[in-house]
């Protein structure tokens, strides 16, 4: 876990203020290393970001659940690039006062990424939605069965200029309702620049290339159910599941990286 100390050293922005925001002809990059290089990270971002804070937290656990076909028509998808592919999920803010929602992403041809989400009742399962999937997605949701769930930590940073968006993924675990297998990443960190494709050039990248922090895509949703289900053809994923196994080992070298 992060030290709240670090945390505590940035400067605070609502949520309220954080909803005004607009990021259009947005541009988004994923990173992934280990903790120990986020904590570093966080120290060097303290003095010109603001950091959200929602009832007095600004670390915030949030848990997901995905689902996709019986034959994970989605999963396959995803390794081989499709465009047009989507992913289904409920996602929950733990520690907020608000309902799970259901969320549809599409990634287009064109690469860019949209989500469509809707505020789940009590008691409700996907197929009380079907008016919503059948606006925003390509699957009915009674074909559609629970894979994985995930918990993490989230960290969001927006820069003072209301540019840049940043999110800090941390303590990533993941259980497969298919094999029931579980597993912790807790020594990885994810992190998701969002920014305005008008500003060019970004005093961000510098610091992520001073600290050898390198792009690299990753799906919570595709490395959980590979790193959960070894039965699923992954031979697209095995280059970053190495790289994901490499920083673990180097992270925290008392860690069973056998199961990745």
């Amino acid at each position: 876990m992060i030290d709240l100390a670090i945390i505590d050293s940035f400067r605070t922005i609502s949520l309220k203020d954080m909803g005004k925001v607009k990021l259009m002809n947005r541009i988004d990059t994923k990173y992934v290393t280990t903790l120990d290089k986020i904590i570093e990270l966080l120290k060097i971002l303290s003095g010109n970001y603001l950091i959200q804070q929602i009832e007095g937290r600004s670390n915030m656990p949030y848990y997901t659940k995905y689902f996709d076909t019986p034959d994970v028509q989605m999963f396959y998808q995803h390794q081989r690039g499709k465009m047009n592919r989507q992913k289904v999920r409920i996602r929950l803010y733990e520690d907020c006062n608000t309902p799970p929602f259901i969320e549809i992403k599409t990634k287009s041809n064109k690469g860019r990424t949209k989500k469509k989400r809707v505020a789940m009742e009590p008691g409700s399962e996907l197929f009380h939605y079907d008016n919503f999937f059948n606006l925003f997605s390509q699957y009915d949701p009674v074909s559609l069965i629970p894979q994985i769930e995930n918990h993490f930590y989230r960290i969001t940073l927006i820069n003072k200029e209301m540019t840049e968006r940043i999110t800090i993924d941390t303590n990533l675990e993941f259980h497969n309702f298919i094999t029931d297998k579980a597993l912790s990443l807790d020594n990885i960190g994810i992190i998701e620049w969002k920014r305005d494709g008008h500003n060019g050039k970004s005093g961000f990248e510098d610091i992520l290339r001073s600290l050898k922090i390198q792009p690299s895509g990753f799906s919570k949703y595709c490395i959980g159910m590979a790193v959960t289900n070894p039965e699923l053809r992954q031979n697209r994923l095995k280059p970053k599941l190495r790289m994901i196994k490499r920083l673990a080992s180097a992270s925290r070298k008392d860690v069973n990286t056998d199961n990745l």
